[in-house]
């Protein structure tokens, strides 16, 4: 990363044809992805009174990701990218048609929503080796780094819309409104990318081979040092630290007592931190590159999710999470810039492909956070899984510090 993004106007990335479709279909999708995690979970919450159920709920839409990314990967190399993502938008519109006519019919069931969410997941599995990877090829090679930044600070800011506004149309137009929504936004979103201009080279894809290429893709993260750094951190914020958000409608509902507005606020307080650095990052008033930042990131994180664990006042516990949204914003940015720039361009889908499998892992953590929840309560379930976090991002400074880029 370079201080490209202070010479480089968010102007004239969006006046790049390309670039603006494939950013208009990933703020939709964000932004419908958040909204639809809230409405699930409140809305089972309202159904079950149980956060256990709530975690089940996520976990279906995550969970995919451990299974697919690799896969996801060697697709996004072999297979037209555009075709791809026109597909993705495709199911992703007509799974949320099918939940708007079971919520407004009175048939929606909790089973029906963690399936939508499943096959959302599936989806979403192909995020980063099929639409990000895109981006850094719609857009000079200098500017990869501003249009990764600016992509992630819109995903930040849909973290943000997605939940407030989720909260606010649950209690007036409900799910079946609120899907119909997704349903009319998507559409949106096909009409943008089927007007992209986009060539790629592709091959034939040989079913036979696919693992022989994952395993390719899984050696040249192991070599990359960088690269290394970016799995393991991966895989412990998304195991122990991302999954006290599963529990925040419980704390919510069940703890603060608030609305679901008050709800949606909370979930988008740490995006409104991101927000905040992403800004800052994009004016060029501060400068985050390489795994140091990764790491310095995910300790501010996790701080900030302990901290809110501990305070009994949802006014703290909303300011806290911005705050920990500060060190989310260097992880979220460093997390995709770093693949993409020191990761071969031959096989930077596969190893898109692994961090989404690492990504993947999330779930594990949601079911493990819901499951002491149940026993112990959500804050000192969150506060044993993000205790665990900070040990294990330790670890990794303490054996990976000689190869950290500064």
């Amino acid at each position: 990363m370079t201080s490209e993004l202070a010479a480089l106007p968010h102007r004239r990335l969006l006046a790049t044809p390309g670039y603006a479709r494939l950013w208009f279909a990933g703020s939709v999708g964000n932004s419908m992805r958040w909204l639809e995690l809230l409405v699930a979970g409140v809305y089972t919450f309202e159904l079950t009174h149980s956060a256990f159920q709530v975690a089940l709920v996520t976990v279906a839409r995550s969970l995919p990701m451990l299974f697919v990314g690799p896969l996801a990967g060697v697709l996004g190399e072999a297979l037209n990218r555009k075709r791809l993502l026109l597909k993705q938008l495709t199911v992703l519109a007509t799974t949320s048609s099918i939940l708007a006519v079971l919520a407004l019919i009175g048939y929606l069931r909790v089973w029906h929503i963690a399936l939508g969410g499943a096959v959302a997941g599936t989806v979403w599995a192909c995020e980063m080796a099929v639409r990000r990877r895109m981006l850094s090829e719609v857009v000079p090679v200098d500017r990869v780094g501003a249009a990764i930044a600016f992509d992630s600070l819109t995903n930040s800011a849909s973290r943000v819309m997605g939940p407030l506004c989720g909260g606010a149309l649950f209690e007036t137009i409900g799910p079946g409104g609120i899907y119909l929504l997704s349903v009319a936004l998507y559409a949106v979103s096909i009409i943008a990318v089927a007007g992209l201009e986009f060539r790629q080279d592709v091959r034939r894809l040989r079913f036979g081979y696919i693992p022989r290429q994952i395993a390719e893709g899984i050696a040249v993260a192991r070599a990359t040092p960088a690269v290394m750094v970016v799995v393991l951190v991966t895989i412990i914020m998304n195991s122990f630290g991302f999954c006290y958000s599963a529990l925040l409608p419980a704390i919510g509902l069940g703890y603060y007592h608030v609305s679901p507005v008050l709800v949606g606020m909370l979930v988008a307080a740490e995006p409104v931190g991101a927000i905040i650095v992403g800004t800052a990052m994009s004016a060029g008033w501060i400068r985050l590159d390489g795994t140091r930042s990764l790491l310095r990131g995910s300790f501010l994180l996790l701080g900030g999710v302990i901290a809110m664990a501990l305070s009994p006042w949802y006014a703290a516990a909303f300011a806290l999470l911005v705050i920990g949204g500060l060190g989310s914003a260097a992880f979220g940015n460093m997390q995709t810039s770093l693949v993409l720039i020191e990761a071969p361009p031959a096989s930077r889908s596969r190893v898109l492909g692994i961090v989404t499998m690492c990504i993947g892992t999330g779930p594990l953590g949601v079911l493990a956070v819901g499951a002491l929840s149940e026993r112990l309560g959500a804050s000192s379930a969150i506060l044993i899984m993000a205790g665990i976090g900070v040990l294990g991002l330790l670890l990794v400074w303490r054996n990976t510090r000689r190869y950290l880029v500064v």
